[in-house]
């Protein structure tokens, strides 16, 4: 006899076969009700490791903050990242952690430091979602910086979909080492925990 759950699990996979043509697959609602893309980074929440392993497969790492039940953080999700244009530069060129700005996973920071998702924000002045934080692309020194140095870009609150690229390719490109400024607009949108 199916389950429930069963039937429903073996009805998502049937429909993900349907779909298996589609441009990319779409942003999945966990257990814990957060939108979460097939493709962000599955972590043991150890940063260096995290930071070095996307170097090594020649991409950047960044940190996604959200909060269930942010709009905004599901706007990024159902919006942007819908975006096959979008979601394939960033897959191909990014790795992505997702945390939850009030979680209780253990997180082991750059420096060693051992803590909650939420003071891990704490640490880093994250106070509200969604937030991007964008690290270098070596864990060299940054033990020794300060939390905020340790960022080289900070992308906060929703922003719309070609600003968003615009965000991810100003990091790929580097373009902070050149005394480039990135210019984001303001949406207004911004959540708060």
């Amino acid at each position: 006899m199916l389950s429930r759950r069963l039937f429903l699990a073996g009805s998502a996979a049937g429909s993900l076969v349907l779909r298996a043509g589609a441009a990319r697959a779409e942003a999945v609602m966990t257990d814990d009700g957060f939108y979460r893309e097939p493709w962000f980074l599955e972590s043991f929440l150890e940063l260096a490791d995290d930071l070095t392993a996307a170097s090594k497969n020649k991409k950047r790492f960044a940190v996604m903050w959200e909060l269930r039940g942010c709009p905004y953080c599901r706007e990024t999700h159902l919006i942007n990242f819908a975006k096959p244009e979008i979601a394939s530069y960033i897959k191909e060129r990014f790795e992505i952690l997702q945390l939850n700005i009030i979680g209780s996973r253990e997180v082991t920071d750059f420096d060693g430091e051992k803590l909650t998702e939420k003071a891990f924000a704490q640490k880093y002045g994250v106070r509200g979602v969604p937030v991007f934080q964008f690290f270098p692309e070596s864990v060299a020194g940054l033990a020794q910086k300060a939390p905020r140095e340790r960022e080289v870009v900070r992308g906060q609150g929703y922003i719309e979909p070609q600003p968003f690229l615009d965000m991810f390719r100003f990091v790929a490109e580097r373009a902070y080492e050149k005394g480039e400024v990135l210019r984001l607009p303001q949406s207004g949108k911004f959540s708060q925990p």
